[in-house]
């Protein structure tokens, strides 16, 4: 069986889907590995490290394509990649197979089988391979350096023979993985840090960061999966009137609440931002599915009327490549690893993990995922 690595497609990708460790580790168990040359130089994995660990550099995707029976990517390889795969190959990557069916139906169309990690089952199990909670970890961490960049003042006390310097106040909205991290980052920098989320029983674990948590009377949103569901039209309108006091109090306010397979909740209202003091940071986590914040842009860094600065840029753990490709690939191998027999991978149907994350096998669309 031959595990093929391509170089990343996307615009400002700069991760890699498997490192040399994994690599190594892969070989052992008797599969052969073919990265494609260059394939791991963004996120500072050159190739010669991938041919001590005993793969082949390939020159070129076609030979790549032509020769892989598992494809592993992070995000989904280009369509002229696809093309070039043999019916019967095995993709392994990040897919969004709720947002979009219809890819999926062009994979299938072509034969493919298809394991999308972000559909794998959160079960005590399949903790090591959750490659969303690995790369939300980077997220939640990079989002408070990027606030405290742009923050015109100080994230700690300061104390100093011209006076004291107070400490900043950071806002977290979501307490998933993102919003956990950003959390317990924007603490050690020293700012004063509370948090919200929908979901009511996270609150032990935002305090136990040593952060605040903030209630509002906007019903709970707990939902299947440790996931929140969306809120009705009632809840949304009560969580934005009530959040705006509290927005309007703080220096910083980083959101990262997402529903899977929707667009952003629509969180931080125009009016809310302009409640804000002139010199504050917005830094919204949920602008590639269309932000939580009513004035995020895509990819782009805005200031408001009143001087509030909005950033809303995306696919954060590519700017931590390095460290993103390390705990991705420990990710695929840790999915991909049991069900390797004899150097083949042999996904099986009944066990559990495969049932969520396996979305297309063998050319028909399955159920699996998360709903």
């Amino acid at each position: 069986m031959i595990l093929a690595v391509p170089r990343e497609s996307a615009p400002k990708e700069r991760r890699v889907a498997l490192v040399p460790e994994s690599v190594s580790r892969l070989i052992k168990l008797g599969a052969a590995v073919h990265v494609e040359r260059g394939a791991g130089a963004h996120a500072s994995f050159p190739d010669a490290l991938y041919e001590k660990a005993g793969a082949a550099i390939v020159d070129d995707d076609t030979t790549l394509a032509r020769d892989a029976d598992v494809l592993c990517c992070v995000g989904r390889p280009s369509d002229e990649l696809v093309s070039l795969l043999r019916k019967g190959t095995t993709l392994v990557g990040f897919f969004n197979p709720i947002g979009d069916p219809a890819y999926l139906e062009r994979l299938a169309g072509r034969g493919l089988t298809v394991v999308a990690v972000e559909a794998i089952p959160r079960i005590t199990r399949a903790q090591p391979m959750d490659a969303l909670s690995s790369q939300s970890n980077i997220g939640g961490y990079k989002a408070v350096l990027l606030a405290a960049s742009s923050l015109p003042r100080f994230f700690p006390m300061l104390t100093t023979a011209a006076g004291t310097i107070p400490p900043a106040k950071v806002f977290v909205i979501g307490a998933g993985v993102a919003g956990l991290q950003a959390i317990a980052t924007a603490r050690r920098l020293g700012a004063v840090v509370s948090g919200y989320d929908a979901r009511t029983v996270v609150k032990e674990q935002v305090q136990s960061l040593g952060a605040t948590f903030v209630e509002f009377d906007a019903g709970d949103a707990e939902g299947s999966g440790g996931y929140a569901r969306e809120l009705t039209a009632e809840q949304l309108e009560a969580q934005q009137r009530a959040m705006a006091q509290t927005i309007a109090k703080n220096d910083v306010v980083i959101t990262t609440a997402a529903v899977p397979g929707r667009p952003a909740p629509l969180i931080v209202t125009q009016e809310a931002v302009l409640g804000m003091q002139p010199g504050s940071v917005i830094v919204d986590l949920a602008s590639e599915t269309g932000g939580n914040c009513a004035l995020t842009k895509r990819d782009e860094v805005v200031v408001s009327e009143n001087g509030v600065t909005i950033v809303g840029t995306t696919n954060l753990p590519s700017t931590m490549p390095y460290d993103a490709s390390r705990l991705y690939s420990r990710n695929l191998f840790a999915l991909l690893s049991p069900f390797i027999k004899d150097g083949v991978l042999m996904l099986d149907p009944q066990d559990e993990i495969v049932k969520g994350a396996c979305v297309v096998r063998s050319g028909q669309v399955l159920t699996g995922g998360k709903g």
